[in-house]
């Protein structure tokens, strides 16, 4: 019979993402981010691939990375330009994780790639659960080609998966609907 640990099921049946925009000073410093990057390090990988890798941005980096946006060419409008940059120029610190796709005969580049999203929520999680508030972003910017490689310094093989903001909560949001699993899970018995 399984040893259940009520305090981990009760984050996981309350846990709730902060946006972005809500999140404040002060954010954790490089010894209190540290653990959590090795929490979502433990993600299952797929054979031992490690198809990611964490690029922390700070403050200054964010607001030179805010500003580099609007000489994009890829932006779908004016608004997603704004909101882009306001993803940027009013965080205090973000963890671009980052997919890295490993030459592999027995691990296909799907799986990587779901692994890599498994890192964004185990950090999201840890953060979380560490008294952090956080939230899961990307956007155009983070799928545009010119942004990885141009802005963000990524290789050909990688990509941005997810930018975790963290900070402290400046305001607890509602709780927001969520999914009727009856409707959305099928029984197979035989």
């Amino acid at each position: 019979m399984p040893t259940p640990r009520p305090d981990v099921l009760d984050f996981l049946a309350t846990r709730r993402s902060r946006p972005a925009k809500t999140l404040g000073l002060p954010v954790p410093d490089r010894a209190a981010l540290m653990p959590l990057l090795e929490m979502a390090a433990r993600t299952p990988d797929h054979g031992k691939l490690e198809p990611w890798r964490f690029v922390v941005l700070e403050r200054a980096a964010l607001l030179r990375i805010s500003a580099m946006i609007p000489a994009l060419p890829g932006a779908p409008d004016a608004e997603a330009v704004l909101k882009a940059q306001a993803q940027y120029g009013e965080a205090h610190l973000a963890v671009a994780v980052i997919e890295v796709q490993q030459p592999s005969p027995k691990i296909p580049p799907i799986e990587q790639t779901y692994s890599a999203g498994a890192v964004c929520l185990a950090l999201l999680n840890a953060a979380l659960a560490a008294g952090w508030g956080a939230n899961w972003l990307t956007g155009w910017a983070s799928h545009d080609r010119g942004f990885a490689e141009g802005v963000m310094g990524l290789g050909s093989h990688e990509r941005i998966a997810g930018l975790i903001h963290i900070g402290t909560e400046t305001s607890a949001p509602p709780e927001r609907p969520r999914p009727d699993i009856g409707a959305i899970t099928t029984w197979v018995s035989e």
